[in-house]
């Protein structure tokens, strides 16, 4: 049921109706399922190694690209038991922290499922990665392993571990990665000599390793042109409580609180804070009136990176 038309385990008895089965006994109640789920976790490993036998010869010995990622389960319910794995993570369906297990699913390049991992919900994504592929390694005959995964799961830091893990067996590992945003900075010196082909790609290196950097020309105009509006909108808003001050000081007083240079850059500071435009928008403390000012510089380096992956 789980592969031919997934639903709940009460579903399945409403789906037995309409299939027919080889030997299936004439009459299955919910009972019954429950205990052949618990026969299935008790021999959990038999079954798995069972599986990696019949999917062997469907595995290219000579290349095989790997995709694993892992994803949340959000759960409901307080109750506890032994070894539960259910912990209080952060959730990627809800982008907050839930009551959650965690879920990885191996895959190859043509989509054939290899394994699955069960992980409590607190765990960190990349320690999962080091033990999901020792069993990749071990239950099937793959000479050269290609690992793709997303910035959340591998780092350089973890690669010459992975790397070596592979080598003791004889085997040998490559991998694409995502470079992580935050490690971009290091990078500004080689995106200002890259040249992009026709397709948008570029090569270069970086750490000791091949770096490839495509660019999407209207995904960077659409971020360079977010930026300068909402440097605009924060300019604005600055604009107008520096005409509040110089209608205060020409004794001009509007209705409601008085302004005051010291609750403007209170106020400026805390917009431009939350709209993440701090790198870019600098209020000036050293001045004897609230002023700022735009860092050119800064927003030109920004402009390096739109429309980039790395």
């Amino acid at each position: 049921n789980r592969l031919c038309d997934p639903t709940s385990k009460l579903g399945c008895l409403r789906w037995l109706e309409t299939v027919a089965i080889p030997a299936m006994p004439r009459d299955v109640t919910h009972q019954h399922l429950l205990r052949a789920m618990d026969a299935l976790m008790d021999h959990g490993k038999a079954v798995e190694a069972a599986l990696a036998r019949q999917i062997r010869p469907l595995v290219d010995r000579d290349l095989a690209v790997v995709f694993y990622d892992l994803t949340t389960v959000r759960i409901h319910g307080e109750g506890t038991v032994d070894d539960d794995l259910r912990a209080f993570g952060m959730n990627k369906e809800i982008g907050g922290i839930a009551r959650q297990f965690v879920l990885g699913v191996v895959q190859t390049a043509e989509g054939l499922p290899l394994m699955h991992t069960v992980h409590p919900g607190n765990v960190a994504e990349t320690t999962t990665l080091q033990t999901m592929l020792a069993t990749v390694l071990k239950r099937f005959p793959i000479q050269r392993v290609i690992l793709v995964a997303d910035r959340g799961l591998l780092s350089l830091s973890n690669i010459e571990e992975l790397t070596a893990l592979a080598a003791r067996g004889e085997r040998q590992l490559e991998f694409i990665l995502a470079v992580p945003a935050r490690r971009y900075t290091e990078l500004v010196e080689t995106f200002r000599s890259l040249t992009f082909d026709d397709a948008g790609l570029a090569e270069a290196s970086f750490a000791g390793h091949r770096l490839i950097v495509a660019h999407d020309s209207m995904r960077a105009e659409e971020q360079a042109t977010r930026r300068r509006a909402r440097i605009a909108e924060l300019e604005a808003m600055a604009e107008k409580m520096v005409a509040k001050l110089d209608a205060q000081d020409d004794g001009k007083t509007a209705k409601g609180r008085r302004a005051s240079d010291r609750g403007a850059y209170s106020r400026f500071t805390r917009a431009v804070a939350e709209a993440e435009m701090a790198r870019f928008l600098k209020a000036d403390f050293t001045a004897e009136r609230f002023s700022w000012s735009v860092d050119e510089p800064a927003v030109t380096q920004a402009q390096l990176f739109d429309g980039r992956l790395a």
